[in-house]
Parts: C-alpha cells; sequence; structure tokens
C-alpha cells in the first residue's frame, strides 16, 4: 500500500466561471469514516449549474468549494471503529450524511433529513480532488466485474432507480420518460429491469433520440408524434421542461403516476386533470438505500453504463468538463482526479 501523502490537488470553484487548481491538506477520517483515494467522478447538471449561476434554489455558493458528487475509488485508510479490512477495497461512494436520529432518518427517509450534509452542496465539498472521506457504510465494496467510471455512475443509476421506485413501475407496465439525456437513458433502463414492457422516450434533440434508441428505448419526438394515445401506467420527467412535463400529465391513464425528476421551477398544473384522472403525482429527491440495487443491476448486466461515458477529463481540465456538458455529442462526462491531463478529451466521444 502506497504511502498517503499529507496534501492533495483539489480543483475548488471560487464563484461563477472561477475555477481553480488548489493543494489543500489531505483529510483524516474520524472514527466511523473511510478515506477515499478516488478514481472516477461523474459530472453532472447540477455541477455545471453551480458553475454557472452559483446557485441552485436557496443553496448558494459562498464561499470555495469542491464540485463532483459521483464518485468512485480505494479506501486507502480507516477511522477507529472501521474493520482495517476494508483498507484497499475498491468502492461506489453514497455522497451523503444525514444525521441519522431525526424522524425521517428514522423512518427511512433519510434523503429528506433536514440536517443533511450532501457532497459539493454548499458549504460541502464534493470530490474534484484526490481523496474524500464517507462514513464506512456508505462505502459501498464493488466487484472487479464492475468498472470505476460504472461505478461513479451509480450514484445517477440511483436516480432512476429512485424514480422507478416513485412511480411504482412493475411488471407490464407501459413506461413514457420526457428527456433522452443521461439521466433519461438510465431510467429507461431501470423501467425494463423492472419489468415495463413499453419504455418511449420523448426528446426534441434527434442526436438525444438515436442515442436513447441504442439503450432498447422506443423514441418520438413530441413536436411530430402524439404520446397521448400512449396512457403510461407510469411517466418519468427527466428533462425540467414545462411543455414535456404537461404533455407527460396528459399522457398518463387514469390512475397512473407522474414522477418528477427534472429540475423545473414552475408549471401549470390541470387540477381536473389531476383530480378527475385520480393521477398521483410526486416527485424524486435524491435515494434511500439503492446503491446494493444499483449492484445487482450492473453484475447481472440489466443496466449498462460504461457506454454512456463519452469524454474523459484529468484534474487540470474540471473546468472544460463544466463548460462542454449538455452537448449532443455527450452524456456522462467523467473525471479522473489522479490523472493530470487527457490530452483528448473526447476520445470515447460518439459521433
Amino acid at each position: 500500500m502506497n504511502e498517503i501523502p499529507t496534501t492533495m490537488t483539489a480543483s475548488v470553484l471560487r464563484g461563477v466561471h472561477d475555477v481553480v487548481l488548489e493543494e489543500r491538506p489531505v483529510p483524516t477520517p474520524a472514527a466511523d469514516e473511510v478515506l477515499v483515494e478516488v478514481h472516477s467522478v461523474g459530472v453532472c447538471g447540477s455541477d455545471v449549474h453551480y458553475y454557472e449561476h452559483g446557485r441552485i434554489g436557496s443553496y448558494v455558493v459562498e464561499s470555495p468549494m469542491i464540485l463532483g458528487h459521483e464518485v468512485s475509488g480505494r479506501i486507502v485508510a480507516v477511522g477507529a471503529d472501521v474493520d482495517e479490512s476494508r483498507i484497499g477495497g475498491r468502492v461506489a461512494i453514497e455522497p451523503q450524511r444525514p444525521c441519522r436520529t431525526c424522524d425521517f432518518c428514522r423512518a427511512g427517509d433519510y434523503n429528506l433529513c433536514p440536517s443533511m450534509e450532501f457532497y459539493a452542496t454548499p458549504p460541502i465539498d464534493g470530490a474534484f480532488c484526490d481523496y474524500v472521506l464517507i462514513q464506512d457504510d456508505f462505502a459501498y465494496d464493488v466487484p472487479d466485474s464492475i468498472s470505476d467510471h460504472a461505478a461513479a455512475l451509480m450514484e445517477p443509476l440511483s436516480v432512476g432507480i429512485a424514480a422507478s421506485q416513485k412511480g411504482g413501475v412493475k411488471v407490464g407496465d407501459t413506461v413514457l420518460i420526457a428527456g433522452g439525456g443521461p439521466i433519461g437513458i438510465i431510467a429507461a433502463q431501470v423501467a425494463r429491469a423492472f419489468g415495463a414492457v413499453d419504455v418511449v422516450i420523448a426528446d426534441i434533440n434527434p442526436a438525444r433520440r438515436e442515442l436513447a434508441a441504442k439503450y432498447g428505448a422506443r423514441t418520438v419526438d413530441p413536436q411530430v408524434e402524439s404520446t397521448l394515445e400512449l396512457q403510461a401506467h407510469v411517466f418519468i420527467d427527466a428533462s425540467g421542461a414545462t411543455p414535456a412535463i404537461v404533455n407527460g400529465i396528459r399522457s398518463t391513464r387514469a390512475g397512473g403516476t407522474v414522477v418528477l425528476v427534472g429540475s423545473a421551477d414552475e408549471i401549470p398544473l390541470s387540477v381536473p386533470e389531476v383530480a378527475m384522472r385520480e393521477i398521483n403525482v410526486t416527485g424524486t429527491f435524491r435515494y434511500t438505500g439503492t446503491w446494493p440495487i444499483a449492484r445487482a443491476l450492473l453484475e447481472s448486466g440489466q443496466v449498462e453504463l460504461d457506454s454512456l461515458v463519452t469524454h474523459e477529463y484529468g484534474i487540470e481540465q474540471v473546468e472544460e468538463s463544466l463548460t462542454g456538458e449538455g452537448s449532443t455529442d455527450s452524456l456522462k462526462r467523467i473525471v479522473m482526479p489522479r490523472v493530470r491531463r487527457v490530452e483528448e478529451p473526447s476520445l470515447r466521444g460518439r459521433a
């Protein structure tokens, strides 16, 4: 086992469009924590939003902060209460720390904990750095059959799992998904694994539809093809676009469920549409207990994540990874903190 250095390199967001490299002390694990050497970190839309706007809703970047919360790595040190046999193990990180004592935590809904500390959510640092800390039970062992990149993407996979869970997706269902980006494609794979027989992704972007079709989903252009006759059992919004949400609600069968995953602000809601057809409208906020499910889906081959990775970056290229997110040839961008620079960031890009 290599000796752990005293300092590490971190990519730090100081403000809007202001990212710099800093040397920071390597943190020391508390009794219930493990120190993880970071291998892969997925770039999320929330990272881009903080970079572009310096805030998401009430969460405001008021002091320098490290972004990145989709994380995999290797345990290199453990706290006093953690079994030393964990050292050297590859892990996927559930990037949050609930209080574990409030009513929500005790009921198992720890994602709603009012005292939650979540990676890369002000003022908590994330993982665009060499080493991170996490409580022992939120560092999940991963087998060698799961790559570092796929292990990091167990976080967005958990978002897709939570969406299907909240929607109650079951064998025989028809599922409509708005948005053919990474979350939409992952949600489609999960819905299929949960038993849905017809999974449809609606996206106005032809490049997104082409990519989504490669993952077994039926795709439609909602500007050309109506989805109203689909009458889906479950509608999952992964777009955050008001027209898509309104159309999705209308395309949901009576008694069906609408799951809002995308980041829309406010939308017009037809109360008669919801009330008279008894449509269940709900949202998802992160996840609870999803990592073991994610690991099982990856091990069984029911979900495939490696091919979602279209771009790779070194620690010096974090800002480039943030500015390139959302292009039509991009699905998941990965930062590898211990790599200094990737000469061709689009090595894995899809033409």
